[in-house]
């Protein structure tokens, strides 16, 4: 089992199906990772050097290598997976769509259709992701972030989430870009905020 990796990023690139996979050396030897969205575009470029929590994935013979920014990430990794019909790709895509303090606030408050706007997610999954994850997260020591912030910041999210839809940014774009924000209980800020995020992709 790989637990964790430092290394220099050799290799950096962006899937069809919209994952993302690098390639860590170490000692010499070339480990490939797949990374979420959200984390893949947070790397540095080729040739730095990274450190990246593991998680080992083995099935009917083949291994995979996913990578994560720290511990507590992949170990809510772990927890989507333990999820009914949720396998790495899916779990993956919500990392990369959300950050785990959204998720945990989403699970705790039942909040199915946050859950529905990511991608790969319907209904009956958004249900028994919050079905079954919700009580698993105090055992995991994950900590759901108090209510009133997390409600103004909501709040001031959506906001700013329709004005960049008016501007003619996709779903996708925004939900990326303002998973790399930080709470900002201002719109103005945040939506400032969002639109440098989403510039050099213009």
């Amino acid at each position: 089992m790989i637990g964790s990796l430092k290394g220099q990023v050799t290799h950096r690139e962006v899937k069809r199906d919209g994952g993302a996979i690098i390639i860590v050396e170490v000692n010499g030897v070339g480990y490939e990772l797949m990374v979420g969205a959200r984390h893949f575009r947070l790397l540095p470029s080729s040739d730095a050097t990274v450190e990246l929590s593991v998680h080992t994935h083995m099935r009917e013979g083949s291994i995979a290598l996913y990578g994560f920014a720290d511990r507590d990430e992949r170990s809510f990794f772990e927890l989507l997976l333990s999820a009914h019909g949720v396998g790495p790709t899916l779990a993956l895509s919500i990392l990369g769509a959300m950050s785990p303090d959204e998720l945990i606030q989403a699970f705790s408050s039942g909040d199915v259709k946050s859950l529905t706007s990511l991608p790969g997610v319907g209904l009956k999954t958004a249900q028994r992701l919050v079905l079954e994850l919700a009580e698993r997260l105090d055992s995991l020591s994950f900590t759901a972030p108090s209510g009133g912030s997390s409600e103004a910041s909501g709040s001031v999210r959506s906001e700013v989430s329709e004005a960049l839809h008016v501007l003619g940014y996709g779903s996708e774009e925004i939900r990326l870009a303002l998973s790399e924000i930080g709470t900002l209980s201002s719109t103005d800020e945040l939506l400032r905020a969002a639109l440098a995020q989403l510039a050099p992709y213009r």
